[in-house]
């Protein structure tokens, strides 16, 4: 099934059931007005939504066309974003270049912060900045949501209470992330708000893909019309999405709509390219000593998305141009 979010209706948006080639969609609203809503109450929503997706997919023709420009995020904001780091080649590369050695804690504990959630970037919102001196990074990414989790759930039960994905470009101003986290205290402005696709999936949309709670496919990422990255975002997966839940849970539940991110996906091969310019930029210091791809201008425009065996869009495409936010 896949559920999105018409800009419509208020700061919540308007849910929206939309077919599986993604071009028609009906209206959920005589069901559950708002995604955040059918989380909380996901066994009691999800019979009828799959139903009027069942028949959204025999007739699109009884739909709406389906316009991304049109779309929020999924949820256009939500309780929490927790956003992992669990591919530990890109831990990895970006230490090494500042001449840091991976801690061997990072194998069995994963790296997580919590982000700003309250408003969220549709698929196709600019991504506004001040200046292009505060280093203007796209991270690619893929992105669960949960229901209800109870604190301190164990990581072969976690996996259950996974019941949407999406993908995600995590912006990253990477020029002020320094400053603050030699502060010790975290990130907030090198954080900006994060986009998500244009639908949010349930796991058997990706049928054999989904497995051992991981996304089994290439996260395709192109700059300017020039692909970039396609690292496959099941391999060099250090710990699930089942694992990330876990762990987030460790001292407290996590209500329901907890969005948990991949955090940026690598992998060890370096032929598959990158899903940010920070760890290219790294690998350049580490061979040269200095860095020569440049983060991102205005004008430039970023796309990520992931395609299945037919080459079919699963979760349609994120596509922003970078913009000045000065009038």
């Amino acid at each position: 099934m896949k559920l999105a979010s018409l800009k419509t209706g208020g700061r919540d948006g308007s849910l929206i059931i939309v077919n599986r080639t993604l071009t028609h969609y009906l209206s959920a609203s005589e069901i559950c007005p708002i995604l955040q809503k059918a989380v909380e109450n996901w066994d009691e929503h999800k019979p009828a939504l799959e139903e009027q997706y069942t028949k959204l997919n025999d007739n699109p023709k009884i739909g709406n066309p389906l316009s991304v420009a049109e779309l929020s995020s999924p949820l256009p904001r939500a309780y929490q974003w927790l956003d992992g780091s669990a591919y530990l080649s890109h831990v990895e590369r970006v230490r090494k270049a500042r001449g840091a050695e991976m801690p061997p804690s990072f194998k069995s504990d994963p790296l997580m912060y919590q982000g700003g959630s309250d408003y969220f970037l549709g698929p196709t919102d600019p991504i506004y900045a001040s200046s292009e001196e505060y280093g203007i990074d796209f991270e690619s990414e893929v992105a669960i949501i949960t229901n209800d989790v109870p604190m301190a759930i164990n990581p072969q039960t976690a996996g259950d209470h996974i019941i949407l994905l999406m993908i995600v470009n995590d912006v990253s101003l990477r020029n002020l992330i320094p400053a603050e986290l030699a502060k010790g205290f975290g990130f907030l402005h090198g954080k900006p708000p994060t986009a998500f696709s244009p639908v949010a999936v349930t796991p058997d949309e990706l049928g054999q893909h989904w497995e051992n709670n991981k996304v089994h496919l290439p996260l395709l990422s192109t700059y300017n019309g020039s692909l970039v990255g396609d690292p496959n975002a099941g391999q060099d997966m250090q710990f699930s999405f089942a694992e990330l839940i876990a762990h987030a849970a460790k001292t407290r539940p996590l209500g329901a709509g907890t969005i948990i991110g991949s955090g940026t996906v690598s992998n060890q091969d370096l032929s598959k390219g990158y899903s940010c310019f920070a760890e290219k930029r790294v690998l350049e210091i580490i061979e040269s000593g200095e860095a020569k791809t440049p983060f991102m201008k205005f004008g430039d425009r970023i796309r990520v998305e992931m395609n299945n065996d037919n080459n079919e869009s699963i979760f349609g495409v994120i596509e922003q141009d970078i913009r000045s936010c000065k009038t």
